[in-house]
């Protein structure tokens, strides 16, 4: 597969990738909705569009990644009592929403720098752009395609339905929906049951609130998504993605609303990737197995015997296609931080005296190896071609390293391989590994991030015993002294640490 091919959710199909503009590509992925800290959940869809994001820079686009932070109107279709998640969180942490927001953006964004992935382009948030998500709802009241009832205005899925393909993208049947869609209070609002909110009242109690011409309120979840990409990347664009959790209604809303404002279908290729399981159960606060990222860099998490590595869990994702479930256990774990380990010693191993003392030779004394090595570094591209197939790309490295190792001990001859081999190898790994897949080396002692963490831990700390959260607060220092690192808190009210007792 010479040419990049990507699975559309769309058509269902792998199809070769073009972008609209030559050498230009448009890409937009939710990004969080930053009511919370970040979790294990959050890792896979922002790690898997970083490889896209780098493999297109890669291939030599010029790339515009979009990538929104939702801090208000995200919630789910409640009728009247619809309760924005960030200011729903606010009463409870008692903070100011922008408050709120910052705080678990800062968050989020630290814990992407783990990760290793590269910023988006542009960040745009919610609140930043009311102004075009009320435009943009006007021009959709104008076609006749929205409507207002007691301040809230609602997308009429139905009228929508009888000119366009409503739920190709997700699969879904305008008709079964309105017969699963549940009885909600405030549903009366609604000429249909499957009409979907644009702009919501706000009751006068509601923190988050604007103006509009339809009264003071607040937006839809689905509405930012369509007004920020628009704004950013034009009225067509070449990839969305995001979770497969995303499809109905989150993604379907979205080509329903920008299809009618800007007369074309938003979209040429979606991508989706599959969902986080843990231990084979599906991730949910009432399996008590939702895991905070800190939690996992930790190891403080009732699910996890020891704190991962960000790299660990950066290679653990990518082992694993895109569209494939992923089911984390600490068996799995263990087994990719061994397996990067192994990796990343072959990869330094590059540079050993035994692979450096000579190149002054031309010809292979062993063709066949010669051949062989060159074969497994040719799939590589390959794979990666095919949608994004991280995980046989991987492969391939690894069936390379037991030649690296040997070479690298003596037992096989450095000779066995052409010099052109041996510059190629040392170029390859450093493309695939490190600029590619984004993995950095992981040291027993790596102090900068783990003082980095230990000063994220105590700070949670604090806040817990600020809010009188002692099971928090004690659950920390716990488990902190059970993985052998000591908490000590100072008279001035703040704490230090120390590895040992």
């Amino acid at each position: 597969m010479s040419t990049l091919h990507i699975y559309n959710s769309l058509s269902r199909s792998k199809e070769p990738f073009e972008s609209l503009v030559p050498g230009r590509v448009g890409m937009y992925v939710c990004g969080p909705t930053v009511s919370g800290e970040s979790h294990l959940g959050h890792a896979r869809p922002y790690i898997t569009f970083d490889v896209v994001y780098r493999y297109l820079r890669h291939l030599g686009y010029q790339v515009r990644y979009v990538r929104n932070i939702t801090d208000a109107g995200h919630f789910e279709e409640e009728g009247r009592d619809a309760i924005d998640k960030i200011a729903d969180m606010s009463k409870l942490e008692r903070l100011e929403p922008m408050e709120l927001v910052s705080k678990y953006t800062r968050l989020y964004h630290w814990a992407m720098a783990q990760f290793n992935t590269i910023p988006p382009s542009v960040e745009p948030t919610a609140t930043g752009h009311i102004v075009e998500q009320i435009e943009m709802i006007k021009q959709l009241i104008d076609a006749g395609y929205a409507y207002e009832r007691n301040g809230s205005v609602y997308f009429d899925v139905k009228k929508y339905a009888a000119s366009y393909d409503y739920g190709k993208l997700s699969g879904r049947i305008l008709e079964d929906l309105l017969e699963t869609t549940r009885e909600l209070e405030g549903q009366e609002e609604k000429r249909d049951r499957a009409d979907f909110a644009l702009w919501k009242a706000a009751a006068p109690e509601h923190i988050m609130r604007w103006s509009s011409p339809w009264g003071v309120g607040y937006p839809g979840w689905h509405i930012e998504c369509s007004a920020m990409a628009t704004k950013y990347l034009g009225t067509q664009f070449d990839i969305h993605g995001g979770g497969m959790d995303l499809l109905f209604p989150h993604h379907e809303s979205e080509i329903a609303q920008s299809t009618i404002c800007n007369h074309v279908a938003p979209v040429r290729y979606w991508m989706h990737n599959n969902m986080i399981t843990i231990n084979g159960r599906k991730m949910g606060k009432s399996y008590n197995n939702v895991i905070k990222l800190t939690e996992l860099f930790a190891g403080t998490h009732p699910e996890l015997t020891q704190a991962y590595h960000p790299m660990t869990v950066r290679f653990f994702i990518l082992q694993s296609h895109y569209r494939s479930t992923l089911d984390f256990s600490n068996e799995a774990l263990r087994a990719a931080e061994k397996g990067l380990k192994r990796l990343w010693d072959a990869y330094e191993g590059l540079s050993s005296p035994n692979w450096t003392a000579t190149l002054t030779h031309v010809e292979a004394g062993d063709a066949s190896l010669d051949a062989e090595v060159n074969r497994l570094l040719n799939e590589i591209p390959e794979f990666v071609n095919d949608d994004f197939n991280t995980a046989k790309a991987l492969a391939n490295l690894f069936e390379l390293v037991s030649t690296l190792n040997s070479v690298k001990d003596g037992l096989i001859s450095i000779t066995a391989l052409s010099s052109s081999t041996i510059a190629r190898l040392k170029t390859e790994w450093k493309t695939w590994l490190e600029d590619v897949f984004g993995l950095t080396g992981v040291t027993e002692a790596d102090n900068e991030k783990l003082q980095g963490v230990m000063e994220l831990l105590i700070e949670i700390r604090k806040e817990a015993k600020s809010r009188k959260d002692f099971i928090t607060s004690d659950k920390i220092r716990d488990q902190l002294i059970a993985m052998g690192i000591q908490l000590k808190d100072e008279k001035g009210g703040g704490t230090s640490w120390a590895i040992g007792s």
